[in-house]
């Protein structure tokens, strides 16, 4: 599984950096996890609000910071 965080960095960047890394975990799945924080890259996927998730080349999630569990049942049925 290839899993991009988008964001500049910012405080909720950083948070769901940290669910993710926790649900992956959780899922016991092999994923790359790689941080973009290039805005030029993260508005070609049309992102416009940050921190955004994409999973194997598609967006999934945007805005917002979801707790461990709402993020686990997002990425189970894409592992």
């Amino acid at each position: 599984m290839q899993i991009k965080i988008l964001g500049p960095g910012c405080r909720n960047c950083v948070a769901l950096e940290r669910v993710t890394r926790e649900a992956v975990a959780e899922l016991g799945v092999a994923a790359d996890i790689e941080k973009v924080t290039d805005y030029g890259e993260i508005a070609a996927l049309g992102v416009m609000s940050t921190p955004g998730l994409v999973v194997d080349g598609r967006v999934v999630l945007t805005g917002h910071v979801p707790t461990a569990r709402a993020l686990r049942e997002l990425l189970a049925p894409l592992a």
